[in-house]
């Protein structure tokens, strides 16, 4: 007889990004000329200096365990960047190294969260977050967003969740957002802020892609805001998107020392440190900046602006204008509701997409926007033109 599972993993299902991604490159493997967009990391290199760190930190047989939280100098090159480029203070012992942003949100959720607290968290939001409440033993909240607000969360919404929610413990705050490319404004971010200190809710702040913003829009982080807030934040970081480093496995959290050292005390019976060549190399990376992060920000902004483009031709089709990160996440609601292929949902769109046309998207629903698909333009224009070409014969069959 088989040993019965968790009511807790019972709930986790699969990552439809990543189930996504495996079912693209088993097409590919196969000969299918496949354009992915459906991958949620940078297409460019890791910068040379930043693998010369490496390859000097094994030359130097950097090879053990490290402290639990981090190699000293990676977590004051952290506070460093915080205070360079966020107006952050924090010290050492307020920042925790973790094997990618990821393992830092659960880290710190396990830290805080007990049976019946609840996690807000707005929509669109990251696939993988009502995912980590669950496993937190806590409850997510999704909190409803709409194009025409930019998708956005306002202090008016966020106060009616908590009225609605006596439970909520934590805010599950992404910006710039994935999937919709939505950044706040101080302004927006101040009002949410006066609405957690009054409440007393905990924000963990998700700014994994603070670098890849466009138009000239500055990232804020919600914790230099005020001590008020600074004190009911965790901000969440990494070095997967800016720096083109997915596969090192580097993010921290940075907030009130009590909740990293405890969040710390997570990992340590978890995964334990994240790996030392790993860890000299992200010193390098924070401290020693070259000119790539900005080469690839622009890129990113002309292909970001290529594809609004074309997608703004397509007949009844309506798409937010992404403010940062990668992505764009148009509207497809007509043709679920307008096809003679009995497609009714956004799961089934994006496989008949992959299967007949060969173009590999994420369906909103993974999202929490049950009408939209999303788009990662970290993709050559080659297979953005493509790409687009081709979504755009499937929503003319669909329509005829």
């Amino acid at each position: 007889m088989a040993i019965k599972l968790s009511n807790r993993v019972k709930l986790v299902k699969p990552s439809p990004t990543l189930s996504l991604s495996a079912r693209a490159k088993e097409l590919k493997a196969s000969g299918v000329d496949v354009v992915n967009f459906g991958v949620g990391e940078p297409d460019f290199n890791t910068p040379d200096y930043i693998k010369n760190a490496a390859q000097a930190a094994i030359a130097a047989n950097f090879t053990r365990y490290t402290a639990n939280a981090g190699i000293i100098e990676l977590r004051q090159a952290i506070c460093d960047k915080l205070q360079r480029d966020n107006g952050l203070a924090y010290e050492p012992k307020q920042i925790l190294v973790s094997p990618g942003a990821k393992a830092s949100i659960l880290n710190v959720l396990i830290a805080v969260c007990d049976t019946q607290d609840q996690v807000l968290m707005p929509a669109p939001y990251w696939v993988s977050y009502p995912y980590q409440a669950m496993l937190a033993n806590a409850e997510p909240v999704v909190i409803p967003t709409f194009e025409q607000d930019s998708y956005k969360l306002t202090a008016a919404s966020l106060s009616q969740a908590i009225a609605a929610n006596p439970c909520a413990k934590a805010l599950l705050l992404n910006s710039p957002n994935n999937p919709s490319g939505a950044v706040y404004t101080r302004q927006e971010l101040e009002a949410i802020a006066a609405v957690c200190v009054e409440k007393d809710i905990l924000v963990v702040a998700d700014e994994i892609y603070e670098r890849l913003v466009y138009d000239g829009i500055k990232h804020v982080s919600i914790a230099s805001l005020g001590s008020g807030i600074k004190e009911r934040t965790v901000v969440i970081n990494g070095v997967s998107k800016a720096y083109a480093m997915t596969g090192w496995r580097l993010g921290y959290a940075a907030g009130p020392a009590h909740i990293i050292a405890a969040a710390g005390r997570v990992q340590e019976h978890a995964t334990s440190c994240v790996n030392s060549i790993t860890q000299k190399a992200c010193v390098t990376a924070l401290a020693e900046e070259d000119d790539s992060i900005e080469n690839m920000r622009a890129e990113f902004q002309k292909r970001r602006d290529f594809l609004y483009a074309e997608l703004g031709k397509l007949p009844h089709i309506t798409c937010f204008k992404p403010q940062g990160a990668f992505y764009i996440m148009p509207n497809i609601g007509w043709y679920l509701q307008n096809n003679t292929r009995g497609i009714t949902d956004g799961d089934q769109f994006c496989a008949t997409l992959l299967e007949k046309h060969h173009v590999a998207l994420v369906s909103g629903a993974s999202f929490g926007v049950p009408d939209n698909v999303r788009f990662s333009y970290a993709n050559s224009m080659e297979n953005l033109l493509k790409g687009v070409e081709r979504f755009a014969g499937f929503l003319s069959e669909l329509s005829s």
